[in-house]
């Protein structure tokens, strides 16, 4: 079924706030006003030590929740059967209260046990993280919760199969409410899906907060930096390619790419496109300007590189991603961005906040940087005086607005009506 696009906006309640105005220097923190009790969370998800998006996405989320004086989450940790990681260290922020793994039976009455302390569940979703065909396992567990359920839809396609279309239905349907992070995701969702409008709600990917500039973050010349979980579909080699174009014009440009290769490529394939990668910077006379770091690095370091770096390029070959955490920090930390023309970069970056050029081409992205790297740029640049952060997008702020949804949905009673 094919529903017209109707842009909604939000909403959601105020916030209650106590005491006298915050002094804007202080740390960001939410006081509940004495009446009312703040609910606690429940996650569906996948969550550190795994490193993958989602779990960084629902530690980060929890902090934020914990900065609202919420008492501390509780986390079905999802992970694959084959994921041999170590049990999370205690976190203040989040309690790990069950498994659930991937191709593995599952009791969602059990999960749903679980999650009793609960008022309220969020499911992160995404197609690659549950068992199950296109991940439909995850349908049984919807089924068996009680308690009102936010599921958040990490992955929107715009011409999903026709089982993938059947299970972003019935998860929608399950659910009490939807969240998607992008109006691009909100109009797919809308357009190619048999989903009610009312349910669906749109708050941005959340960001870290950005610290007062430093030295020691100053940025430095000609550096250009990608990070992320490493694969095919990266789309590295056309960053390499496109420095080896700069040579003559742009020899000091050096090209940075930190990350470990993702877990699930590791076990198919080991370290052959991080490999592949290297012998291609040789081959192109380039392999000393091209930096590989493959630490997992935490968000205090990498937040730091990426503020050290002049540019960072997203040459990513998906041409359906309609969320990308990676994007959205790096225009938080006000960095000069180059991406393909996935569907998040061409909403977030459409109007000028940085640079679309085509996928699979490196002379796209060395004219890209060529622009960036422009004499007259440079005064431009590096002596503008620092401007106020927006931190509308940061996690304190974004964990405000899944509060306000949890405080509604529980307000309507709808605990237990499925």
């Amino acid at each position: 079924m094919t529903m017209t696009h109707l842009h909604k906006q939000s909403t959601l309640p105020t916030p209650i706030h106590q005491g006298p105005p915050r002094n804007s220097e202080e740390p960001l923190r939410f006081r509940p006003a004495t009446t009312v009790q703040r609910p606690r969370f429940g996650f569906i998800s996948t969550f550190p030590p795994t490193r993958c998006g989602l779990a960084s996405f629902t530690d980060s989320l929890a902090v934020g929740l914990a900065s609202l004086d919420i008492l501390t989450s509780h986390v079905v940790r999802a992970f694959d059967e084959n994921d041999a990681r170590p049990h999370p260290a205690p976190v203040p922020h989040a309690v790990i209260v069950g498994d659930l793994v991937a191709n593995r039976t599952t009791n969602p009455g059990q999960v749903n046990d679980s999650l009793q302390d609960c008022d309220v569940v969020i499911v992160q979703h995404e197609f690659g993280i549950f068992g199950g065909p296109d991940g439909d396992d995850i349908i049984p567990v919807l089924e068996a919760l009680t308690k009102p359920t936010i599921v958040v839809l990490h992955t929107v396609l715009e011409h999903p199969s026709d089982h993938q279309r059947v299970i972003i239905e019935h998860v929608a349907n399950l659910a009490d409410v939807i969240v998607v992070m992008t109006t691009t995701a909100e109009g797919f969702l809308l357009d190619n899906y048999d989903v009610e409008s009312d349910k669906i709600n749109l708050i941005p990917h959340g960001v870290p907060v950005q610290p007062e500039p430093s030295l020691q973050d100053a940025v430095h010349p000609g550096t250009m930096l990608t990070w992320g979980l490493m694969g095919p579909g990266k789309g590295i080699e056309w960053g390499i390619m496109a420095l080896a174009l700069l040579q003559d014009s742009h020899p000091s440009l050096t090209y940075t790419v930190i990350g470990q290769t993702h877990p699930k490529v590791f076990e198919r394939d080991g370290h052959q496109y991080r490999e592949m990668l290297q012998r291609l910077a040789g081959e192109l006379g380039v392999r000393e300007r091209v930096i590989f770091d493959d630490r997992y690095m935490d968000v205090t370091e990498l937040g730091s590189r990426m503020r050290q770096s002049e540019i960072i390029l997203l040459p990513y070959d998906a041409r359906n991603q309609v969320t990308s955490g990676v994007l959205v920090e790096a225009l938080a930390a006000e960095k000069n961005v180059i991406s393909t023309a996935f569907p998040h970069a061409v909403e977030l970056l459409s109007g000028g906040a940085g640079e679309i050029v085509k996928h699979e081409s490196p002379r796209d992205i060395a004219d890209a940087i060529e622009r960036f790297l422009a004499p007259e740029r440079i005064p431009r640049l590096h002596s503008s005086p620092p401007q106020p952060h927006d931190d509308s997008n940061s996690w304190p702020h974004v964990a405000q607005q899944f509060l306000a949804l949890a405080d509604t949905r529980i307000a309507l009673g709808l605990s237990g009506s499925r």
